[in-house]
């Protein structure tokens, strides 16, 4: 009998009297209707690898008898599901349906964001910390847009999308570093069986224009090379008076003070602040050069940290685990406040100090030292000095200007210092 509406009622009425009826179809073999307390529903049978398979399609209430035997689309995910002929077919070939419906269905759990909390879990041991938290923040923050959907439904075009929003959010730089991460996550994900392909393959890197210059002051050049020139603070003053509070602002402000990078201060932990000798203590495992950093407090650096709320946990900013991480969401809603006049990223932060340092008559070998950059090899060799005092002197300077600057914007009648920080 071949299986097919009409003759439904005929199978159940020689289904009557008994606990279990199968009927099979004699067009395709292994395509079943079992009958069992009145219910209906279509099976599939088969033997693959030695055994026996019965795979339930669905009632006859759920699928009409063509459905059943060609195939149908699921009403809820809208996915194409085989029948019973392709079913059978696959199983010929040595594919079998039960192993991958159940693949199917793991899978379905494999979120991004649920793949990537296993991939840093595998990588926190093996990668140095500070590469594991640029990984992590590059996975948890640039490609957060992604994270609700299964790696495997990915595509080459939305992570080519994605990319070029984090390229105008972020810079070229930033877009690139973020896409050998996601790279480099889907290459591990592979090798664990995860997914089959890997989506950033023939994806365009993003042009880099060479190293940035942005900076968000304007030097006077002077006469006189030897002393200090005088600085043009419009930018800074409307970033400054444009920080929100929280977090992401005082980080912001900490990054104008001292010159470190946003890692830097945004993985600040409580226990490398030693308020009494006002200096910031950060370790090596913590710094790009892999060397301790230590970094004077100014006054108003100092100030700003006293006002941060101590919680119960070891990192100044952020919340759970580890420190900040909201830089792209806090930074696109700073750049909907203030409008510069280019786009400027939190590194530049870092260039502006350096610049003003020297502008101010800050020695090189001093400003430098500011950034925590280090000499060459033979000058390192040969002299050993922190130049912690020379570093406050510097730090000091920069800071009382900016401060001034800030004020002078605000109708105070303050005067800006001059004098030089060797």
């Amino acid at each position: 009998m071949k299986l097919t509406e009409a003759n439904i009622p005929k199978i159940r009425r020689s289904a009557e009297g008994k606990s279990e009826h199968i009927e099979w179809d004699d067009e395709l073999p292994g395509f079943g209707l079992r009958v069992r307390d009145g219910r209906c529903t279509w099976i599939v049978q088969y033997k693959i690898g030695g055994k026996h398979r019965r795979i339930t399609l669905g009632t006859t209430k759920m699928l009409a008898a063509e459905e059943a035997r060609y195939g149908w689309i699921d009403s809820e995910s809208k996915d194409r599901r085989k029948g019973a002929t392709k079913i059978l077919a696959d199983a010929r070939d040595g594919i079998d349906y039960a192993v991958a419906r159940v693949t199917r269905r793991e899978r379905a759990t494999h979120t991004l964001d649920a793949v990537i909390t296993m991939y840093l879990a595998a990588k926190k041991a093996a990668i140095k910390p500070r590469s594991y938290e640029e990984v992590r923040r590059h996975m948890e923050d640039a490609w957060k847009p992604l994270h609700g959907l299964t790696i495997d439904e990915i595509g080459r075009a939305q992570v080519a999308a994605e990319i070029g929003a984090i390229a105008k959010r972020s810079g070229p730089t930033s877009a690139n570093r973020a896409r050998a991460s996601l790279s480099a996550f889907f290459a591990w994900a592979m090798g664990e069986g995860l997914c089959e392909e890997n989506p950033v393959v023939g994806t365009n890197m993003q042009a880099e224009n060479g190293p940035r210059e942005r900076i968000l002051i304007e030097i006077e050049e002077e006469d006189d090379e030897e002393g200090p020139r005088a600085i043009e603070w419009s930018e800074m003053i409307a970033l400054w008076r444009a920080l929100p509070n929280g977090d992401y602002g005082t980080i912001v402000k900490l990054l104008a003070l001292t010159g470190c990078r946003r890692e830097e201060i945004g993985g600040l932990q409580w226990g490398e602040i030693d308020f009494d000798k006002r200096v910031l203590s950060i370790p090596g495992n913590r710094t790009k050069n892999g060397k301790p950093h230590k970094v004077p407090l100014s006054s108003l650096a100092l100030s700003i940290l006293k006002t941060i709320p101590r919680r119960d946990r070891d990192h100044v900013f952020g919340i759970g685990q580890g420190g900040y991480s909201g830089w792209s969401k806090s930074k696109e809603a700073l750049d909907g406040k203030v409008k510069l006049k280019q786009d400027w990223t939190l590194h530049d932060l870092r260039r502006t100090v350096r610049t003003g340092l020297g502008a101010l008559g800050t020695p090189p070998h001093i400003a430098e030292a500011v950034i925590n950059h280090l000499p060459a090899k033979l000058v390192r060799t040969y002299d050993t000095n922190t130049y912690l005092k020379e570093k406050r002197a510097a730090l000091d300077l920069w800071a009382s200007h900016l401060t001034v600057a800030i004020a002078q914007a605000e109708g105070a009648n303050v005067t800006t210092l001059k004098r030089n920080a060797g």
